[in-house]
Order: structure tokens, then C-alpha cells, then sequence
């Protein structure tokens, strides 16, 4: 068992309706000193790609982003969810799925934060059904920027979106794979992985 696995047997909750709630520790309250150590394991992980940038989506995202992009030294990009009067000029949009949330949001990125010279890592903290994704993907391909990798903090194996993202032929990395939960027994099964 890794390390994040470790962490969400000992504080992840399993609630009913396949959602894993990790609040306490990744998307609500965060333990910095675990958001490191997933920025150290993605760099591990990609050290062989030409990273310029990371992408990822707000808001859970940027948490899970932000150490990846210190490891690389590069910026880090987040897709907004919504159109502020900050935001000037051109730019990518993307439409999204929540899994968790159950509604669709407009992603959107700035055309000045993102170009062909770009090679992206995207990173995000949970893997469903693989919409938030494809709408990143979507938006590094508008920009004619090159998708080295995407980067998953926890992937639910049990659904559809990791086999739809690597069936695109992208290599997805994803620390901890969670294969089945029980609500009742409060279980989680992991996907061995290398």
C-alpha cells in the first residue's frame, strides 16, 4: 500500500452512492506535508517528460496542482469555472460534468496562458467518469499544446473514466486506484499497481 492509499483507509470516509469523502486530509482541510509527497511522486513518476506547464480545474484541483508544478518548476494553469470581469480577451471553454457536484459547468482558460510551445501535465485530485478531464484535454488541444501526461490523485477504477482517458492512448498516472467501496462496511479495495 502507498502512501496516499494508507492515508484513505485511515481517514477516508465511504458514503453511500460510490463517493469517497476525503475532506478531512486533500480537498477541504489539507495536510501539506501529503500535498508535498504527491508532488514529489508525480515529479517521480513524469521526470522523464518535458513539463512547461501544469493544467488542472478548479478548485479541488489547484490543491493537488500547486506542489506538482513547484516540483517542476513551471507554472501552474487552472480552468476557471466561471467568467469574472478579471478575465480579458480571448479564451478556451470547454464544457464539463461534475460526478460529485451532478452539474455541468463552461470551463474556461485565458488563450494567453496556454500556446503550441506548451507541453502540459494535468493534473486533478479525482478520476470518475473522466469529463473534467476530456474538457482539459480539450482545452490543451485548442491551444495546440502537447498533453505529456494527467496525473490523478485518487481514481475510481470502478467507473469508466481512467479506461475511456487511457483508451485515447494518454498516459494517465493515478496514485492510488480505488477497484470497490462498501458504504456498510466502510471497505475500500485497491488496484495493485507497480
Amino acid at each position: 500500500m502507498n502512501f496516499l492509499e494508507e492515508r484513505i483507509v485511515k481517514d477516508g470516509i465511504v458514503k453511500p452512492g460510490n463517493v469517497l469523502k476525503v475532506d478531512s486530509f486533500l480537498n477541504h482541510q489539507m495536510d501539506i506535508a501529503l500535498l508535498d509527497e504527491i508532488g514529489r511522486e508525480f515529479k517521480r513518476r513524469f521526470a522523464d517528460k518535458k513539463i512547461t506547464k501544469v493544467l488542472t480545474i478548479e478548485a479541488s484541483g489547484i490543491a493537488i496542482a500547486y506542489p506538482v508544478a513547484r516540483e517542476f518548476g513551471v507554472p501552474l494553469v487552472f480552468a476557471k469555472k466561471s467568467k469574472s470581469i478579471n478575465i480579458e480577451g480571448e479564451m478556451y471553454v470547454a464544457e464539463v460534468e461534475s460526478f460529485t457536484h451532478k452539474n455541468k459547468n463552461q470551463v474556461i482558460v485565458s488563450k494567453k496562458f496556454l500556446g503550441p510551445d506548451d507541453h502540459l501535465l494535468i493534473i486533478d485530485d479525482f478520476l470518475a467518469n473522466g469529463c473534467a478531464l476530456q474538457g482539459l484535454i480539450t482545452i490543451a488541444e485548442s491551444a495546440g499544446a502537447t498533453v505529456e501526461g494527467l496525473g490523478i490523485a485518487i481514481e475510481k477504477g470502478f467507473q469508466i473514466g481512467g479506461r475511456v482517458i487511457r483508451n485515447f492512448g494518454y498516459h494517465l498516472e493515478s496514485l492510488a486506484i480505488v477497484d470497490a467501496m462498501d458504504a456498510e462496511k466502510g471497505t475500500i479495495t485497491f488496484r495493485a499497481q507497480d
